[in-house]
Order: structure tokens, then sequence, then C-alpha cells
């Protein structure tokens, strides 16, 4: 047990949750009053714990330098009813209703969850989540992560969308010959992202971030370049019907709808990607986007050669500090399961006290990292991404679906047709817009069983999380 503490006593300082960072702003905003309400309401409400506010000043100032109206709200006030009547069962109920009256009346269009899981052995938050209970019949997890909820503020009659809607406090239940909790509207009225920080220190890395990119981004020659990592994820040789190489496919799909950009292909089947070298040198160099297209787990990324069972490691959460890419971060879309799991903790390497069994499986299940590879990704120091874009659970693809429809695929690969076709050049309206395009392909049959194809399209939707700020301008704004 000794060597345990040892282990996560190195991890606790290497992810920051200890140790800070060195971050400079150019206006000292210490003793910055609390809100005026802005009578002509809000585009972006950020919601925080008390402890991550004056981390957030300097993004809210330079928020408001580009016209973007903000008003940063903290729990205490939400509950204590300072600007709303607080109601709510739970208190992610209690934020979902908070944005409700935020958008009826300031009018709001995005809004930013600052906050993410406490470290510690018990599961506590710095912003309240929400669990899905949907059952894919994959007997891998009885409970996903999905943000879609606090966006999807309405049903279609107009009435607040609870998500439990035989109000049993189990949200999103779908586990019998149809879904308990049925129908869910899932559209987002709202757009929604997440800094799943830890510590405010965290808060500070994607802070500045965020403001550099804004700030410089602007006709970078480095933006103009789109890194694609892929191979063959499904080998045939493991089933006749997986012909092709899917992870190079759907890349090559994301590739022609983004037009203007150059085109890196680290793919298995040209030799350019063999190894977490190749992904590093390439984001290294700087990069407007990344796609990632294979397999994930909540610590690493990985695909296949051509047509065979060998893995091709792509990145892990421990190599991400070599990524050097300072001042040039991309906006990266992940392919792959859990990849956004950030519900994960270093402490779970402590609990052998629930049996061995359970301990073991948080070790293979990759759940033994201080953050998730996502918001490693986005909280990386000088490095790293802009943004993340990825899957809470199991991420499903038309294989899985008998090819009788997409999945995962059709979400990540329109994410860059709403960009590079469509012309959203705002990152949660692009997250918010294409879940509304899969939804109108792929309705939802409520009355299904559960684990059946349609009742994984809503699973797809509910757990792919922005793990950024939903107000990001992409490409940044002019000088």
């Amino acid at each position: 047990m000794k060597s345990l503490a040892v282990v996560v006593a190195i991890a606790f300082l290497f992810s920051g949750v200890i140790a800070g960072v060195d971050v400079h702003y150019t206006e000292n905003f210490e003793g910055r009053s609390k809100e005026t309400i802005n009578e002509e309401g809000y585009d972006l409400l950020v919601i925080c714990p008390k402890q991550f506010y004056e981390a957030l000043l300097p993004f809210q100032w330079h928020k408001e330098q580009h016209g973007v109206k903000t008003i940063i709200v903290t729990l205490d006030e939400i509950y204590g009813s300072k600007y709303f009547s607080c109601q709510g069962r739970d208190d992610a109920e209690k934020i979902k209703y908070f944005i409700k009256d935020a958008y009826d009346n300031w009018h709001i269009k995005y809004v930013l969850l600052a906050g993410g899981r406490k470290p510690g052995l018990k599961e506590e938050w710095w912003v309240p989540v929400r669990y899905v209970y949907l059952d894919d019949k994959s007997n891998w997890e009885a409970r996903y992560l999905s943000d879609l909820y606090f966006a999807d503020i309405y049903d279609s009659d107009g009435n607040f969308s609870s998500w439990d809607t035989n109000g049993n406090g189990i949200y999103g239940e779908w586990k019998g010959s149809k879904a308990e909790d049925a129908p869910i509207d899932l559209f987002p009225d709202v757009y929604v992202g997440r800094w799943a920080a830890r510590n405010a220190f965290e808060i500070e890395i994607v802070v500045s971030k965020t403001i550099e990119y804004e700030n410089t981004a602007y006709k970078a020659a480095w933006f103009k370049k789109f890194v694609c990592i892929a191979g063959d994820t499904y080998p045939e040789v493991l089933n006749p019907a997986w012909k092709g190489y899917e992870g190079e496919e759907g890349t090559q799909r994301a590739i022609d709808w983004m037009p203007g950009f150059e085109a890196i292909k680290l793919w298995t089947s040209l030799g350019t990607f063999t190894g977490p070298q190749d992904v590093i040198e390439a984001i290294s160099q700087g990069c407007g986007f990344v796609f990632f297209d294979g397999h994930g787990s909540p610590m690493s990324w990985a695909t296949h050669p051509p047509n065979s069972t060998e893995w091709v490691d792509g990145l892990t959460v421990w190599q991400m500090p070599k990524l050097k890419n300072e001042n040039m971060y991309p906006v990266c879309v992940v392919g792959g399961c859990h990849n956004s799991q950030f519900n994960i903790t270093v402490f779970n390497l402590l609990k052998i006290y629930e049996g061995f069994d359970k301990w073991i499986e948080y070790i293979w299940k990759g759940e033994t990292a201080p953050a998730c590879w996502s918001w490693w990704m986005t909280r990386k120091v000088d490095g790293g991404s802009v943004a993340t874009l990825g899957y809470s659970g199991l991420g499903y693809t038309k294989e899985d679906k008998n090819f009788t429809g997409e999945a995962t695929e059709w979400l990540d690969t329109h994410f860059f047709w709403e960009y590079g076709m469509n012309g959203t050049d705002v990152l949660g309206e692009i997250w918010g817009k294409v879940i509304a395009g899969y939804l109108k392909t792929y309705p939802i049959n409520w009355n299904s069983p559960a684990g059946s194809f349609t009742c994984i399209d809503a699973k797809t939707v509910e757990e792919w999380i922005l793990l950024g700020d939903p107000s990001l301008k992409i490409g940044g704004y002019p000088s």
C-alpha cells in the first residue's frame, strides 16, 4: 500500500493538482466586484464554484472585448437564489433549472461548466454532472456522463425536459422492452461545454490557452493544417464484412469536407503512422484541427495496421507532455471509446478495499490516470489542444449497428462538414448543430428495447462531450 501511495503522490504532482502554473495576464482582476445584471442579457453563462471565480475573470474580460456578453455565476449564488428562485431535486437539476431561467430571462446562447471532479477517493464534483442510465447490453457500463442533459432545456411541447419522465430519480433510463424515460427531446437549446478542471490552476491553463488562441490564430499559417490519425479500425481478418480501412475512410471524408486545409495523413496503410512519435511530431508543428479515428480508453488511443489485429499506439496521457505546440493549439476530435470519460481519478489505485476484482477492473479499463485523455489534451500546458470533443462511454460505429446506419463516425466526420462546408465557426454551435443533424437523420424510437440500434443512437449523442469553451471562435478573431 505504501508503494501505491507513492504512485498516487507522484501522479498528483504530475497532473498539476499540487503544482501551479505560471500564467501571466495584462490586467489585475483581483477584487473585481460581482456581477451587476446587464439588462440586455448575455451570450455566455459561466457556472463555477466560488474557488474558481477569480481565475475566470480574465476570460470574462477577454470575451467582453470581442463582443461576447459574459456573466460568471457561482454555485453558491445558484443554490442561494441570488438571481432566480432555486429549484430542483438534486444539484444537477438545480443547475439545469438555472440554465433554463437564464435562457428565458437573459437569452443566453452558450453555457460553460467550469469545473470537474474534485481530487479524492470519494466522487465529488466542483460542478455537478448528470449520469445517464441507458443499458446498451454491452455489460461494460451501467451509466455514463452526459453534458447534453444541461443543453436540452425544453421538450418538443415546450415543457422542461427533465430526462426523468417517470420521476424515479434515475435519468435517461432505458433498460427494458422500451425506454422508461421517454420521450426525451435531446435537441440542444443552448450550447454547452465543460472545463473539467480539478483545481484553479487548471482553470488558469485553459483560460490562458483560449485567450491566446482567439487572439493569435486568425490567418496563422499553422491553422490551415489538418492532422488526421487513423488505420484499419475493424480488421477484416476478424469479420469478412469489415472491408476497407474504416478510420482512414472516415478521415478522408473529413478531409474532403475541409477545403483550403493542408491534410497531413498519418495512416497505417501509408506507413506515415507507426507509433506515438509520429503523432507528437505532427501536432508539435502546429495545426488547426486534429482528428483521431480509431479506438480509445480513458488513458489512450490506438488503431490497427491494415487487416491486422496488432495495435499501433497513437497517444497516451503519459506521452502528452511531449507535445510542444505552444501557441498553436488545434481543435481536437477523437473517435474512440471513453476518451472523454472525465470522472476517472488516480485515487482509484487505492480502492483495493472495494475488492480485488473491482480494483483490477479500474486498472484494465484505464480509469486510474489523474485525468482522462481528452481533458489532459485540453489542459496540457504549452501544448495539446484548445478544446477536445470525444465520448464519455462506449463509442459505436456502423459496424456495431450491423451497417444499418452510422453512429460516432457520423458525429465525428460531420463536425468537419459543419465547419468546412456549412461555415459554422463557433465551437459549441458546431457541437449542437451536428447533434441536431444526427437526431434528424436517425430519429429515436423510444418504444424499442434497450440495446437496439435506435437505443445506441440515443447513447451516441448523449455521450458526446465538448471539453472546451462553447463560445470559442474557431480560427480566432481579426486583430
